[in-house]
């Protein structure tokens, strides 16, 4: 009996531990799903790899200031008189009988270990390397920026679909209570029908009324897990499973002045900013192109030894010099020049085209802003309105004095009110998400704001 007692009291603790861990489980908030994918999203990942080979490119543009050294370890052997020559001379074992006509002419194979340590360094090239270098650092900037705009996108892209999520189980929630609803009247028109208060094509009206309930509720499931599929992409996350959401409850947000955002987003939109710098790179890439055309100084030098073993010894020399060079026929230069002015030109054109687009899309987001926020208020107004009017036709109906026409027009406008009511939450919210990114300040933290 006691074992028994104690089999259940651990059961009924397992249960209770159960339900506490479901309990805790603190639902998916904006902020989380934002964060998770700027982490997984194949997106951010582009634009991260992106930024770190511009970062690469800048430091390598700096490695052209630093001399350049390299060693050689070369072995050679032949019986070429010229290479006989040369080789006995530089293993400083040349001698007199070295210079018979027949060990000239017919010398012996000759075994050369060359050991060669050579370097160079461009001391002056008429600031190409430094201009090269501002256009890689340049370059630097515009990836980061970049990466920024990608960043933006995709909490733009999870602000959107997780409120989508929202928006599809608010319609669950109401196609089930309206489906509830028209089960309840189908039941009170019974009711009606066996009283003799209402006749059989009321009864029919309301089972048309219920199975068309039952199709919305279904349309509404499909939509929800058409919403889900589109979550779990903009997160990154395929594995992510239907969860509770934190709601997005109605907001005020801030109504801001249409020429205060234009400067804002002239200032903050990231890829603007991106293409800016790159309009600027491509500048000092122009500026590079006609510095080629300069006079260029460099200084080199080599140390070699030559043995005719590997751990032998033998002789060794060294050379150094300053070299001056400038291209007289510089056909290949101009070309080039050409070609980098063409692509200054193209850079110029994309800034001017993307500076217009974005006092459009200011524009836009700023009307849809104020548009949501009157049709908050306006669909806020009509729902207690309809939920007012459905009540007072309930009410009729139930006293004789109104058809179940009027009362099923009456339910459809009050499930109506409560989509367009629900539709303009997440419109207002969409729309001053939408502000935010056209004038580019929809950080993580920013979203995290509408929630």
């Amino acid at each position: 009996m006691s074992s028994s007692l104690y089999r259940f009291m651990g059961l009924f603790f397992l249960l209770s531990l159960g339900r506490l861990a479901a309990g805790a489980q603190e639902p998916l908030t904006l902020r989380q799903a934002i964060n998770a994918a700027l982490g997984k999203s194949p997106e951010a990942a582009i634009a991260r790899a992106g930024a770190l080979d511009a970062k690469a490119a800048a430091s390598q543009a700096r490695t052209v200031l630093l001399p350049q050294l390299g060693f050689t370890e070369d072995t050679s052997r032949g019986d070429d008189p010229v290479y006989a020559f040369g080789t006995r001379l530089q293993q400083r074992r040349f001698t007199q009988a070295d210079f018979a006509l027949n060990s000239l002419n017919f010398p012996p194979p000759v075994g050369n270990f060359s050991t060669r340590f050579s370097g160079q360094w461009v001391a002056f090239d008429s600031f190409r390397t430094q201009k090269e270098i501002h256009r890689a650092d340049l370059f630097k900037a515009s990836a980061a920026s970049s990466a920024k705009a990608v960043n933006q996108q995709i909490v733009f892209g999870v602000v959107g679909a997780y409120q989508q999520v929202l928006y599809a189980q608010r319609e669950i929630a109401v196609a089930q209570h309206e489906h509830e609803t028209a089960a309840a009247l189908l039941d009170s028109v019974d009711e009606h029908v066996k009283a003799g208060l209402a006749v059989e094509s009321d009864r029919m009206s309301a089972q048309v009324n219920v199975a068309a309930r039952k199709q919305e509720l279904i349309a509404a499931q499909g939509d929800l897990e058409l919403a889900w599929a589109a979550l779990r992409e903009a997160m990154g996350a395929p594995e992510l499973k239907a969860t509770e959401l934190k709601p997005i409850e109605p907001h005020a947000f801030p109504q801001g002045v249409l020429e205060e955002e234009m400067a804002t987003a002239q200032k903050a939109r990231p890829d603007l900013m991106a293409l800016g710098q790159a309009q600027s790179a491509q500048a000092s890439a122009v500026g590079a192109a006609k510095s080629d055309f300069g006079p260029r100084v460099s200084a080199y030098g080599n140390w070699e030894e030559d043995r005719t073993s590997f751990a032998g010894s033998g002789g060794n020399n060294w050379l150094a010099g300053v070299r001056i060079s400038v291209d007289i026929l510089p056909l290949a230069k101009r070309t080039q020049l050409a070609r980098e002015s063409a692509a200054k030109q193209k850079f110029d054109a994309q800034v001017a085209a993307t500076e217009q687009h974005l006092r459009l899309e200011v524009s836009q987001a700023h009307i849809h802003r104020q548009t949501a926020a009157l049709q908050l208020e306006t669909a806020r107004a009509a729902m207690d309105q309809s939920a007012e009017s459905l009540r007072i036709l309930k009410n009729r109906y139930n006293a004789g004095l109104a058809t179940i026409t009027d009362l099923l027009r009456a339910e459809d406008a009050e499930r109506q009110s409560q989509f367009n009511y629900w539709h303009a939450v997440y419109g207002n919210a969409m729309a001053y998400s939408e502000l935010l990114y056209a004038t580019g300040t929809l950080t993580p933290d920013a979203a995290g704001e509408l929630q």
